[in-house]
């Protein structure tokens, strides 16, 4: 499987780090392909590339959630999905100082907050009283600094790849940086990754089972109150994200993905009322 960056668009991390990534992530148990080899120069094939193991298995989230080819995959994904989250998160950060990390002077959480605060100032055109109370929310209970380990950056249905058995692959390392733990498994509580389902992890249970199940395998205590601050600080950021790609869209993308996503932003602005309600 040849990995490279698409004709006109550069990807957030380099070719050689995430071969790295992979490598080492695989060292540690988590399921990835293994890689083979690596290539920085464009003059090759245009772009940075690397070479990987191809590995089976379905990615398409709405097949997994509904298909009955998957059912038994859909009774063990949420603890092979937690067992995957402790393996990324026991990762050695100190061979891969090429990983974004927080000031050391800040807390993770507060070091994304204020970014995601900046590109929100940045790119919204118009007023969205929900995504600042959110930030006020977020604000005022911002978890203390936490252990510093690998964070995937965007594990969720959809980044992952099962076959019939369940869990065959990691993917879609490029977001992967050093921060809280919990971040991982706020993020796969994000409404937008249920793709319909009414389960709160991913569509396929609910958040007591994935954070016991976390606990069993990493053997570390879980806050459910920092995965909550977590999985709020998410739908947020998917909102500005949302709203990041209807200011592409309007700005002459003309790409009917950014557009429909773009309308996306009041969904999530919903979930995040229900999310501070409760």
């Amino acid at each position: 499987m040849l990995r490279r960056d698409p004709p006109g668009h550069v990807i957030e991390s380099s070719r050689q780090g995430e071969f790295e990534l992979l490598k080492a992530a695989r060292a540690a148990g988590v399921p990835v392909p293994a890689v083979r080899w690596c290539e920085s120069d464009p003059a090759v094939l245009g772009s940075a590339f690397f070479v990987m193991e191809l590995v089976g298995g379905e990615a398409i989230a709405r097949r997994l959630l509904r298909d009955a080819e998957y059912s038994r995959a859909r009774e063990v994904l949420p603890e092979q999905l937690a067992g995957a989250l402790a393996r990324i998160h026991a990762m050695d950060v100190g061979p891969l100082d090429f990983l974004a990390r927080p000031a050391a002077s800040t807390s993770p959480a507060a070091s994304e907050l204020a970014r995601y605060r900046s590109v929100f100032d940045t790119i919204a055109p118009d007023p969205h009283p929900v995504l600042e109370l959110a930030f006020r929310w977020l604000g005022a209970r911002t978890p203390a600094a936490a252990m510093q380990t690998v964070v995937h950056g965007d594990f969720r249905m959809g980044n992952v790849l099962v076959d019939a058995g369940g869990l065959t692959a990691v993917l879609d390392w490029e977001l992967a940086h050093v921060g809280d733990s919990m971040e991982d498994l706020g993020w796969l509580c994000v409404r937008a990754w249920r793709f319909g389902a009414a389960a709160p992890v991913g569509g396929l249970c609910e958040r007591e089972r994935l954070l016991d199940a976390y606990a069993r395998a990493s053997g570390r205590a879980v806050d459910p109150a920092v995965v909550h601050w977590w999985e709020v600080f998410g739908n947020l950021k998917w909102a500005i994200v949302c709203i990041m790609q209807a200011h592409t869209f309007l700005s002459g993308a003309r790409n009917v993905e950014l557009a429909s996503l773009g309308r996306r932003t009041c969904e999530t602005e919903l979930e995040l009322l229900d999310l501070l309600d409760g």
